[in-house]
């Protein structure tokens, strides 16, 4: 009986997780919109400081950093809200599936969708300010953990605005306050490997932010969307 309980949730998860993704593909503007503004404002930024070695190299992982949060805000709209448009989300949560699975599969197909694009195109912005092929190895590591924290803190943001309307500017509010210890420990430990100082403690803290984030944020969005459907 466990073991069919056990293929019930991983079928349910699976599932949510491929719709949402096959949704992303349909809506292709969803997944080029933030990753061209990510791409463009950090790649355009060197022209307009001293674009010697030394300069790019300290300004890069801050800019990156802040790029790629102000470029993840505007990811969080659809999260919740397009199902909320068409009805699908009511569905959701009447589903005989526990809501904070369906709610995990959904952030991470939005992290697929928001975050893994941008640490593929990161190896390009890394080159750009002139960082090294070790640097980059770096920077991915932090976008790695930061990026899925930044969908499960977002994911928080997103369910307590689903009933209010042209709820984005709202939802980066709540959610940039929260981001700033990753923005923080995301672009201190790329500029201290940079620097030749060791760079464990800041991955440390990452992906243990990572993993407190991971623990509440589920069930967190999945009362408050609940909640915000009543």
């Amino acid at each position: 009986m466990n073991k069919s309980n056990n293929i019930s949730l991983l079928s349910g998860f699976n599932a949510m997780f491929r719709r949402d993704c096959l949704h992303c593909i349909k809506n292709p503007s969803q997944l080029l919109n933030p990753l061209i503004f990510f791409v463009m404002i950090t790649a355009a930024f060197p022209f307009a400081v001293d674009s010697s070695k030394s300069q790019l190299t300290q300004i890069g992982p801050g800019i990156i950093w802040i790029m790629a949060i102000l470029s993840y805000l505007l990811t969080l709209q659809h999260l919740y809200l397009d199902d909320a448009d068409d009805g699908c989300l009511d569905y959701i949560i009447l589903s005989p599936q526990p809501l904070p699975l369906l709610v995990l599969a959904k952030i991470c197909a939005h992290w697929i969708s928001s975050g893994l694009p941008l640490i593929i195109v990161s190896p390009i912005i890394g080159i750009i300010y002139q960082m090294q092929v070790d640097t980059i190895l770096v920077m991915i590591a932090t976008l790695f953990f930061g990026t899925f924290a930044l969908s499960l803190i977002g994911s928080i943001g997103a369910s307590l605005t689903i009933s209010i309307n042209n709820s984005n500017i709202l939802v980066s509010l709540l959610v940039l306050p929260i981001m700033i210890p990753i923005l923080i420990f995301g672009a201190r430990t790329i500029g201290l490997y940079q620097a030749g100082t060791t760079t464990i403690s800041g991955l440390y803290f990452m992906s243990a932010y990572c993993m407190f984030a991971l623990s509440f944020s589920p069930f967190a969005s999945a009362a408050a969307l609940k909640i915000g459907s009543e």
